[in-house]
């Protein structure tokens, strides 16, 4: 498994601590488009709903380890650059458990035209533009657009990086 991941200047990775840590992360491909998955619906939390690739930091991982597990797992494809921090939040699903989320764009390496999906947890895929944000509402809470922002907030920075 790869061990370099470059990360770009400015960004600070936080420590791991006592709380309940998820990461994410906005892919793009060759044409300016993001990565995302449907989660299948017999999913606990946001079933059917459009995702970004991530989960949960296990324990003793780091914010890096976490991110190349998590993209290995889902897509098959190898984290080489964490690109821009995409901010953080704090969010409780149904369970009561708050989750510290922290984003990032990042770049990978595999066949972006080929990811090895989890099919027992994601039922598809898509490139998506700017155009297609709309898609990713949740179907089960049209007004939940945290995917889509945070899908067009990595759009947006990776154009600010590449212009």
């Amino acid at each position: 498994m790869q061990t370099d991941v470059r990360i770009a200047s400015g960004i600070v990775l936080p420590e791991v601590d006592h709380r309940r840590w998820v990461v994410g992360a906005v892919i793009l491909d060759g044409h300016g488009r993001a990565f995302a998955q449907r989660r299948a619906p017999h999913r606990r939390i946001f079933p059917d709903s459009w995702d970004i690739v991530g989960g949960h930091v296990e324990p003793g991982e780091t914010i890096v380890a976490a991110l190349r597990r998590e993209i290995a797992e889902e897509t098959g494809w190898q984290l080489t650059e964490i690109v821009a921090d995409l901010g953080s939040l704090d969010w409780t699903p149904d369970d009561g458990v708050v989750r510290h989320e922290v984003d990032y764009l990042v770049r990978v390496a595999g066949d972006l035209d080929a990811p090895a999906l989890e099919w027992d947890k994601h039922t598809e895929f898509a490139w998506v533009e700017e155009s297609d944000l709309g898609l990713l509402a949740d179907p089960n809470d049209p007004d939940h657009t945290f995917v889509a922002d945070i899908v067009a907030l990595g759009l947006s920075r990776a154009r600010e990086l590449s212009g």
